[in-house]
């Protein structure tokens, strides 16, 4: 199948490796790129705090990009939304890893039945824009944490004709939607070009039911029946 991949690089190329393996021919259309803040995270890894929350694989490069200078916390709890997020986090080197089912309240009830009570705060490194899952339910569940932004998604502009020449060699057998914001940010490039979503792609594969909310009514949605990759694919 013909399969448009929207993720950010380097996700992007990951995921177009993945989908060649099993048959697929993907192209690329980057929606966004990553702004990483490595500043930001080294000053807040010198605060005390109790363990470490990601949400996402972008997080974890982040802390890549810190080299030596993260050694020192790599034994420390490290919980994660799901399990891709964890993979990356055991490769950089994390020792404690903990996985989540993917969704940002399933991570901060893992935190809750996991981490002891501690007036110290629990670090989330989160990305912008992100949605409140994770926020709103350590709030509920009185768990003391700082929230400190390690990337910012910077939008990618495309022109309207950009989704005409994807079309030219023939026609996409599914659109792949990771985000929210993704999902938004290709439905106005849609709206550009004067295209019905049906009419650029039969499928629109989401990972979750929050990136097909971003779609226009009518466009012929499926969402994943968890919110990781494995999920998503299984949909093809």
């Amino acid at each position: 199948m013909r399969l448009l991949v929207t993720r950010p690089q380097p996700a992007a190329e990951a995921t177009a490796r993945r989908l060649e393996v099993m048959g697929h021919q993907p192209l690329l259309l980057p929606l966004a790129r990553a702004e990483h803040l490595p500043q930001a995270v080294r000053k807040a890894l010198e605060e005390p705090h109790a363990a470490i929350a990601l949400t996402s694989a972008e997080a974890v490069r982040v802390l890549a990009d810190l080299g030596a200078d993260l050694e020192p916390h790599k034994a420390e709890p490290c919980f994660c939304v799901g399990e891709a997020t964890a993979r990356a986090a055991r490769d950089l080197g994390f020792i404690s890893v903990y996985p989540a089912a993917g969704t940002g309240r399933s991570l901060a009830e893992l935190i809750a039945a996991t981490l002891s009570a501690s007036q110290t705060p629990l670090l989330y490194l989160a990305g912008s824009p992100r949605s409140d899952g994770l926020e709103a339910t350590l709030q509920q569940l009185r768990i003391v944490h700082v929230t400190v932004e390690c990337y910012r998604m910077q939008p990618i502009a495309h022109p309207p004709g950009i989704l005409a020449r994807l079309t030219a060699a023939g026609q996409l057998d599914a659109v792949l939607l990771y985000s929210h914001d993704t999902a938004r940010r290709f439905a106005a490039l849609l709206v550009e070009a004067g295209l019905e979503p049906a009419a650029f792609s039969p499928r629109y594969l989401c990972l979750s039911a929050v990136v097909a909310e971003a779609l226009p009514d009518g466009t012929p949605v499926e969402v994943a029946t968890r919110p990781d990759e494995e999920s998503l694919f299984s949909l093809l």
